[in-house]
């Protein structure tokens, strides 16, 4: 359930919500020495300014494949070579595209409830298939439920938070 929760916070990372952050940049991947790798294998990001991010990119002759990569990505932005240095700025979000990341924030939280669930099952099953006695398969069962109860409030807590962030004018 750990799992569940640490993979929604990397993937509300991801979402920009207005402000540079360097996760927003981990699920680019380049073209570089005959296969795609991430970019955090190229160059290092960094944030000099609440609306930019740069790339320092190690090997000059990548420079272009890291720029192209960004502007490929989806993720609406628009990089800037400078020497071995690419800016991308983060331009303001549109009304639509704050609905549209919490759309994507939501489906998010889903997929963490549905992992939590899937380990609550699990757990269950386990339960059920052990030789132990009616009355402690049912607190066992119970104890499980608590934990999902718990897990599920937290998604829908991080969710909340997100949400916040990102209609945050």
């Amino acid at each position: 359930m750990d799992g569940a929760l640490e993979t929604l916070k990397r993937e509300f990372a991801g979402l920009r919500s207005g402000r540079a952050s360097p996760a927003l940049l981990e699920p680019v991947r380049v073209e570089a020495y005959g296969s795609e790798v991430p970019l955090a294998q190229v160059g290092t990001v960094a944030v000099p300014e609440s609306r930019m991010l740069t790339v320092q990119v190690w090997d000059r002759t990548l420079v272009g494949a890291v720029e192209r990569a960004i502007r490929d990505s989806g993720l609406g932005l628009n990089p800037a070579a400078d020497g071995q240095i690419v800016r991308v700025p983060i331009p303001a979000l549109t009304g639509e595209r704050r609905v549209e990341l919490s759309k994507a924030a939501g489906r998010y939280a889903e997929g963490a409830k549905i992992a939590v669930r899937g380990v609550r099952r699990d757990g269950m099953d386990q339960i059920r298939k052990s030789e132990i006695g009616e009355d402690v398969v049912k607190d066992w069962s119970d104890e499980v439920q608590k934990l999902t109860d718990a897990y599920v409030k937290r998604v829908d807590d991080a969710l909340a938070e997100k949400d916040k962030e990102i209609k945050q004018v």
